[in-house]
């Protein structure tokens, strides 16, 4: 059976609300990692966040904290049409130049939504909300 590496961001986080689509399928946690400083984030109504890369250098470009999963390679698209409208699977450069397969936003569905870049992860900004 073979297996990728998937970067998450968001609900599919340990401990959040669909992490159970990656236990579901087979998926185990291997690592945290931060991305290479080429992204940004954006919470989607609070919901779920939205990352977007960016050109390296670019005005705003971040790290964004992400999980590592290794999810067996039939169980992707399971994961994928779970996810929310507008989030799809791209790759993901970490900060110490791996490329993976990570869950990306498309452009469009971040419009009108409140950057979270700042905050460098869903979790951090989770618990901004919490004060």
């Amino acid at each position: 059976m073979s297996s990728v590496l998937l970067a998450v961001n968001g609900t599919l986080m340990r401990g959040l609300e669909l992490e159970k689509n990656l236990l579901d399928v087979g998926a185990v946690f291997r690592y945290e990692a931060k991305t290479r400083r080429c992204y940004r984030l954006w919470s989607i109504r609070d919901i779920h966040p939205a990352m977007i890369r960016v050109e390296p250098g670019a005005e705003g470009a971040a790290q964004v904290d992400v999980e590592v999963w290794e999810i067996p390679a039939e169980g992707l698209a399971s994961v994928l049409q779970k996810e929310p409208e507008g989030l799809t699977i791209g790759k993901v450069t970490l900060e110490d130049g791996e490329t993976v397969l990570g869950v990306v936003g498309e452009p469009a569905l971040v419009r009108g939504m409140r950057e979270i870049t700042s905050y460098g992860g869903w979790r951090n900004y989770l618990k901004s909300l919490e004060k």
